[in-house]
């Protein structure tokens, strides 16, 4: 099984449960895929950064994934990113920092199965393809 049909098969139970889980999965790849916070590689920097290092990097490793909260995501991102993604998938604060708590560390995780973090290319490939296959886009 290769990278992305481990993301898909690791995550698409979630994403098929309603529009909001897509919507929230196109979210968090925007976010990872955002070339002004430096892709992947600056969206890690930023969680050691905010104090959860231990989190992400047990995401990256090929050990259990650490979990984190919804109030962990907004420290994180902010409230008003937070706020933007919820108003954008019509949904609460709430159920939009608590969706990324617990998507985000399966995305990440998916996307880095061998305990390091691809740059470049191959990240857009798998992201690329992720959105194909799940999203239909």
């Amino acid at each position: 099984m290769g990278i992305f049909d481990a993301i898909i098969k690791g995550v698409g139970s979630q994403i098929f449960g309603g529009a909001a889980q897509g919507g929230l999965v196109e979210q968090i790849l925007g976010l990872i895929n955002n070339p002004q916070t430096g892709g992947l590689s600056g969206l890690i920097e930023q969680f050691n950064n905010k104090g959860l290092g231990d989190a992400v990097s047990s995401w990256v490793s090929t050990g259990e994934n650490q979990p984190v909260s919804g109030e962990q995501m907004e420290q994180m991102f902010g409230s008003e990113k937070i706020q933007e993604i919820a108003q954008n998938l019509g949904i609460s604060g709430a159920d939009a920092s608590g969706g990324l708590a617990a998507l985000l560390p399966q995305i990440i995780d998916k996307l880095t199965p061998e305990g390091t973090v691809p740059e470049g290319g191959i990240l857009e490939q798998g992201i690329g393809l992720l959105k194909k296959s799940l999203l239909g886009g």
